[in-house]
């Protein structure tokens, strides 16, 4: 048994995270007509198995779980999660003018969410490789809706999401090849 010296603490400290995006505006949250296939559809964005939902708890998680020994890369996946929690507002308001109703059940997915959709690694490299693969499925999810939505204000906020997916991809792979 460890002889107990003291109290273990983590001293990371995360006041000040701001959320990490890209330097641009987001186009105006608004829709061309009310459209609840089209709600139906960002239901599966907002909270699908492949969703900013996923998103944010995934990486949540995974800062939870390094945060004693990595308190700048801690900081950097908070950041990223506080975008995707953004991007699940943004949702949330275009699903609501678009008529349909703001919950936790996507019509259009796999199913309800549940914490099978997400991949919760041990160690950190796979934990970022697990981060990008799920950046890079939102990415295609997104497109492949931009394509069913013929809504030219929707698309707009869609792919203005995608540049941060990008963007956090490019950083999750920064951070991965530098050896985190």
């Amino acid at each position: 048994m460890e002889r107990n010296m003291g109290p273990i603490t983590n001293d990371c400290n995360l006041q000040g995270v701001k959320p990490i995006m890209v330097d641009l505006p987001y186009p105006p949250i608004q829709v061309r007509a009310r459209n609840t296939c089209y709600a139906d559809l960002l239901m599966a964005d907002y909270c699908g198995s492949v969703s900013e939902l996923s998103a944010i708890l995934q990486y949540i998680n995974n800062e939870n779980r390094m945060s004693a020994e990595r308190c700048p890369l801690v900081r950097t996946i908070l950041g990223i999660a506080m975008a995707e929690m953004i991007h699940l507002q943004k949702l949330a308001e275009l699903i609501h003018l678009l008529g349909g109703c703001v919950c936790f059940e996507a019509k259009r997915s796999n199913g309800l969410w549940s914490p099978s959709c997400l991949t919760l690694p041990d160690c950190i490299p796979q934990m970022l490789q697990a981060d990008i693969e799920a950046e890079t499925s939102a990415i295609r999810q997104y497109k492949m809706h931009i394509n069913a939505i013929q809504d030219d204000c929707v698309n707009a906020v869609l792919r203005r999401i995608i540049q941060d997916e990008e963007y956090h991809i490019m950083i999750l792979r920064s951070l991965l090849d530098n050896g985190c």
